[in-house]
């Protein structure tokens, strides 16, 4: 059966999120023109005009769409389990060789971190509330409805901090025993930040 014009609306846009997505992750913002991205979509101009008003538009749905694939397969599948061994597996996940070489699939608050401190206001607040998104998923998963308590956010970000700047750091170096080592030793520090203070209120519900 032939596909309903809603259907195909639906499905140019996926293809040119999927497009910038990729681009963002690998090319970061200057390498996800309009031009590049309805090309790898596969798309003409005038499909791009049928979704977004301008670039930007674009960027910020297409920043969107790749942290929420990111969140997915980052937190998503965690399972109940002590805020310790949360962390730990977070950042066994995260600050590894193939998340440091795999660009089309990496996270994209790593790859654009610098741009976004330069990029104009829409992105910037994009950006942030995409962070904010993360650090819940970090404290209680992508799903979870009760807002972090406060020490466990405040950790919650230095474990970001710490797996954003080391997977930079790794990718940025060009020796590989030094890229692997910053990966391992951020890996252990980060999955060392949950303190007595939060693994009690834990332990007592609240």
């Amino acid at each position: 059966m032939a596909a309903t014009r809603t259907e195909q609306k639906s499905a140019s846009l996926q293809r040119i999120l999927d497009a910038g997505a990729v681009r963002l992750r690998t090319e970061g913002l200057s390498g996800a023109g309009i031009a590049l991205v309805m090309r790898d979509a596969g798309l003409t101009h005038g499909a791009f005009n049928v979704h977004f008003a301008n670039k930007n538009e674009l960027a910020v749905a297409a920043l969107r769409h790749a942290l929420l694939e990111n969140r997915k397969r980052w937190v998503g599948t965690l399972k109940k389990e002590s805020w310790m061994q949360r962390l730990q597996r977070l950042a066994q996940r995260y600050l590894t060789k193939a998340h440091r070489d795999n660009l089309a699939d990496s996270c994209a608050l790593a790859a654009l971190a610098t741009e976004a401190a330069r990029s104009d206001s829409s992105f910037r607040k994009a950006y942030e509330e995409e962070i904010l998104k993360s650090l819940h998923g970090i404290c209680g998963g992508h799903d979870a409805q009760e807002a972090p308590k406060p020490e466990q956010l405040d950790e919650a970000i230095a474990f970001m901090a710490l797996c954003l700047g080391g997977l930079s750091m790794a990718r940025a170096v060009t020796e590989e025993k030094l890229s692997e080592r910053i990966l391992s030793a951020c890996s252990t520090a980060a999955s060392r930040l949950a303190s007595t203070e939060s693994l009690s209120n834990q332990q007592q519900g609240g």
